[in-house]
This record gives structure tokens, sequence and C-alpha cells, in this order.
């Protein structure tokens, strides 16, 4: 690995090392760019996830302070964690289910296609999907996504044949084992699945694409990488004529650090991200980096989610194989006559025992929740994932009450579902009953939206400094070696899992920035 001074100021420094730094990472090394990759988690390994829910929960969640507020049911339930992300060199990618969907062509331009909605901040993409399509074929092919480039799909597990079976009775036709970042067959040195299931756990056959144990070590080949696990970035400074300099992070033996850099790209997850900028402050940016047009923090999504699980008479043992198994997709398109706009994504989904106990409906004890704990066996399960809605206030602040280890402000995450978002979930319970009815089941539950895995938005793209962060390549328009290299970049949510357009986005970021730093430009 290479060993970068710091007072060398010719590195990009990313900031996290999850789909989008990692991916960002290995591009830029792969071009001959020196990169400094700065993590605030340890480095786990296929050898070291544990195979036990609440211990893996131990080893790889981002677990630092944080605190909510709003009427969503986190606040209420999980004061202390508005998200289930990770805090380990690879992200969240150590952590995910893989599934891998691509943004359908109106989701890159809700604000026409939906119209003016009140309470919501619609704002079209400043690309399309023809734009995107190229980087999605290659992040696919980077990536290992089945059912594209001639990769087989998975196998069906018992909780996908339940569904499939309740889905296709009611005429769905979108019913398939998903388009999922997990080797069906051995590809790119990485063995094939092995369907152990604990996907959330980390992959521990290596089948499920990680930036930890594909991009990564392909950067660190390169001799081009400096990476530095445990380093908790605090803060990013600037110079007189207002470029970034130096990123100032605390490492694993909490001695405060200063690297100089030519380019800063952050990737810290859509609420990192921000709180990074915002703590970043300056007499010339009094509101945070990169925030003349007010927007960093703002716009927060986290997809409209729930879960139903059902009954049967039988033994479904959901548990067993992937975790996500399946999909049913005929609900994704944009058909306002439901009473909503956008759509959801019906997906398979299963929890071990000790998960399910503190998911399904925490401070539900009694009878009813002894019996549906007593007929775990039995169950089936699946996740609802669809577009929320984008609003000013639903946003990422400091919450100055309330300091981390170092002394700096926590972030709060504030959010209040859209009366859009209330009549998708509902529509969204109803049909995934239904489903679950028509293959035989015997009693439905419907459980209310889980800690937040998909973080998006607080530092969206847009054409205009007036109303956005960052442009169509995630610079940010107020400082041009500055970039937002996550989900924080996305204007919208769309129906689908972010990882895929977070990989592609990352992909083609690394190009820009290649070209300008050739040119330049930066």
């Amino acid at each position: 690995m290479a060993k970068i001074a710091f007072d060398d100021d010719s590195a990009v420094v990313i900031i996290g090392s999850g789909a989008g730094g990692g991916t960002l990472a290995n591009e830029l090394c792969q071009k001959g760019i020196k990169v400094i990759v700065l993590e605030a988690g340890a480095t786990q390994s296929v050898a070291t996830f544990i195979n036990d829910e609440w211990k893996s929960f131990s080893q790889l969640a981002w677990l630092d302070a944080r605190t909510t507020s709003g009427s969503w049911r986190i606040a209420k339930d999980f004061p202390g964690l508005p998200a289930w992300i990770c805090k380990t060199v690879g992200g969240t990618t150590t952590h995910w289910a893989g599934a891998s969907l691509r943004f359908q062509e109106h989701e890159f331009k809700a604000r026409k296609h939906y119209g003016a909605i009140k309470g919501a901040n619609l704002m079209d993409w400043p690309l399309t999907l023809k734009d995107l399509e190229p980087w999605y074929d290659k992040a696919e092919d980077k990536m290992g996504v089945t059912r594209t480039h001639g990769i087989p799909g998975l196998p069906g597990n018992n909780n996908f044949k339940v569904m499939h079976a309740g889905a296709t009775k009611l005429g769905y036709k979108q019913v398939h084992t998903g388009r999922m970042a997990i080797n069906s067959k051995p590809r790119d040195g990485r063995g094939s699945c092995q369907q152990i299931g604990f996907c959330f756990q980390g992959c521990k056959s290596g089948a499920k694409w990680s930036v930890l144990y594909t991009e990564l070590p392909k950067a660190e080949a390169t001799g081009n990488l400096d990476l530095r696990p445990e380093s908790h970035v605090t803060r990013i400074e600037h110079n007189a004529v207002g470029k970034v300099s130096a990123v100032v992070y605390f490492d694993k033996a909490g001695q405060e650090q200063r690297q100089k850099a030519r380019v800063v790209c952050v990737a810290g997850n859509s609420i990192e991200t921000p709180r990074l900028l915002l703590m970043s402050a300056s007499d010339k940016f009094r509101d945070g980096l990169a925030n003349s047009s007010g927007q960093v923090g703002r716009n927060y999504m986290r997809h409209m989610t729930g879960s139903v699980y059902a009954a049967f008479k039988e033994p479904v043992n959901m548990f067993r194989g992937t975790t996500m198994a399946g999909i049913v997709g005929d609900e994704a398109g944009n058909n306002p006559k439901r009473g909503f706009v956008g759509g959801y994504e019906m997906e398979t989904l299963s929890l071990g025992v000790p998960f399910m106990a503190a998911f399904l409906n925490p401070g539900g004890w009694g009878a009813e929740f002894a019996w549906w704990m007593e007929h775990y066996s039995q169950l089936a399960g699946m996740w609802l994932v669809g577009e929320d809605m984008p609003r000013e206030t639903n946003r990422v602040t400091l919450n100055a009450n309330v300091k981390d280890k170092y002394g700096n402000p926590v972030p709060n995450v504030h959010f209040d579902d859209h009366p859009n978002d209330v009549a998708m979930r509902k529509h969204a319970y109803t049909q995934g009953e239904r489903v679950y009815q028509a293959a035989g089941a015997i009693r439905s539950f419907r459980t209310p939206p889980y800690p937040s895995t998909h973080n998006l938005g607080t530092c969206r793209m847009g054409a205009s400094a007036a109303d956005s962060v960052c442009n169509a390549y995630g610079q940010t328009h107020d400082i041009p070696n500055l970039f937002i290299s996550d989900g924080s970049q996305f204007t919208t949510g769309g129906a689908e899992n972010p990882t895929l357009t977070i990989v592609a986005l990352a992909i083609r970021q690394a190009d820009h920035i290649a070209t300008l730093m050739s040119q330049r430009a930066l």
C-alpha cells in the first residue's frame, strides 16, 4: 500500500469507503491517480465476519451518538438509531442485501412527471436514464449483477417460492429472483453464493459484491492507494480563494492529523456527509461548505418502507438462502390512479429470531407477539420499498446539545412522512397481504419501518447553484475541487434500491475528475 505524506497536496482524499467512496478510489487509482481513503471504521474480512445478528451488529454498525426528531416511527422506537448503516472498511456494502436495480426513466424527471405536489420539494435530476445507461452497464459488469451480462439468476428459496405463488395468482408478471450483486456462478476471483443466509452480517463466502474485497484490494494493487482505517474526519479546510485544501481527522490513536489534498470527495453516507460540510463552516462559508443554496442537509430521504410477514400452516424457514431472494416489480411504475405518485417494489426479507424480536413491533409484548415468535419457522416475509417525497423540512442538522467523543455536535435527523408516502405504504401493505393470502397464509402482520438503510438526498445534484448542492457529476457548485460521492447527491429517491446507481455515478465521477485533473482544472 502507498504511504502518502501529510503535506503532499497532490492526492485525491476520499472520506468514506463504501459503495461510492470505495468504487471511486479504485477507478481513480486505475487511472494512475494517487488516492487517500479515510475511513472512520475498522477493517473486517470474510474471516472475521460473524454469523450472529447481535454480535455482527456491534461489529459493523455505525453506533456513534445521533438524535432524531419528527413524527416518523424511528423517533419513538429507535431514537438513537435513525439509520442501520456501517462503520467499517467497505461501508454498508458489507451489510447490504445485494439488490441492484436501475432507476426508471421517469424517476430522473419526477417534477416533470408528477407535477407540483404540495409539501414536496421535487426537482428533476440534471441527467437522464440515457445519460447514465453506459455507466449502469459498467456498474453491473463490475458488480456481477445477476440477469445482466449473461449472468444467470440465483435460485429461489422457500421465502421466494411463497411470494412467487401468491404474486402470480394475483396476476403480477415481474416476479423473479432479482438482479443481485451476488455471484450465481464463480466470477472475478470469487466463488458462487452458498446460500448461507446472514447476508446482512457480511458475506462469509465472499460471493456478494463488497468494495472491502473487490474494489479496495484492486486499488491497493496499483500502488496508488493509501487506505487509513479508524480515521474519523472532523473538518474540511479551504484556502484563501475558497478551494478545499486539507482534511482534519483523528487517527486510531486519537491523535489529530491534517492531510493536505488536491481534491476532496465526501462519501460518508447521507447523514455524515452533510454533517461534515456543516461542521466545516468558516468565515468565508458561514453556513457550511457548498451551502450557498441552503440545501445542505435538506431533502433527506429514506425510502417509503414497511414489512409484511405472514404465517402458514407448514414450515417456510424463510431464513434459509439469500436474505433478499426475490422481487415483485409490477407496482414500481407511476400510476396516480392508485392514490399516490411514484411506485414501490416488494422484496423478500427474512430476519433471524433476535432481530425479529426487536423489529417485529418494539414494545408490543404479550400474547400477540408471543404467537408470532412461536410460529417463526412458519413465517414468510417481504420488505416494501418505494419512492418517498423529498421535503426541505426533512433534514440533517447539527445538535449542539449533544457532543461526540471528539467534542463535535452530533447529527440530528428529522423526518416526517409526506401524505404521498403514507398513501403508498397503505397500498403496499394491502398488496403484500393479498400476495400472502393468495398463497394460503393463515395470518399476516404489518411491521412499521425499521431504522433507515437507504439514506439519500441532503446534498442533492441539480442544474442550478440556487437550489442544489452539486452538479450532475457530484461536483459542488460553490467549491470546484469538492465532490459529493455517495447517495447524498440523489435529487429524488426512485423506487429502487440505490447502490447500483451510487456505483454508476462513482464510475462516471472518476472519469470526470481524471479529465479535470489532466486539464489542470482542479
